[in-house]
C-alpha cells in the first residue's frame, strides 16, 4: 500500500498555524509537546541537522515528529495516529536539575 506524502507537514487539527505570539520578544521560539502527538515549534527558530546543515521548514510554525514513524522526518506526517503513539504533554515527573534550582 502506498500513499502520497503531504507537501507540508501536518499540524494537529487543534493547532492554529499562527499560534500565540512568542513571549520573550521577536527572537523567541515556543516548543509545545502535544499529548500523543508532535512537538509544535512556533516563532523565530533555526532548524539544522546534526552536521549543522540548515533545514528549510517553509513556515514559521512546524510539527516535529516524536513517534519516529513519520515518512517526512524530522517533520510530522500524522503517523502517530495510526501507530498508537502515546506520550503526555508535560513531564510525568520533574527533572532533577529543576528540583535543584528550586532548592537554591
Amino acid at each position: 500500500m502506498s500513499r502520497t506524502l503531504p507537501a507540508q507537514p501536518d499540524l494537529p487539527e487543534d493547532v492554529d498555524a499562527a499560534g500565540p505570539p512568542p513571549g520573550d520578544g521577536p527572537d523567541a521560539a515556543t516548543i509545545t509537546p502535544y499529548r500523543d502527538g508532535p512537538l509544535i515549534v512556533r516563532g523565530n527558530f533555526r532548524l539544522v541537522d546534526q552536521d549543522g546543515t540548515e533545514i528549510d521548514p517553509g513556515r514559521e510554525t512546524i510539527a516535529l515528529c516524536r513517534c519516529g514513524k513519520s515518512g517526512i522526518k524530522p517533520f510530522c506526517d500524522g503517523s502517530h495516529k495510526r501507530s498508537g503513539f502515546s506520550a503526555p504533554s508535560a513531564p510525568s515527573r520533574p527533572r532533577p536539575a529543576a528540583q535543584l534550582r528550586r532548592e537554591d
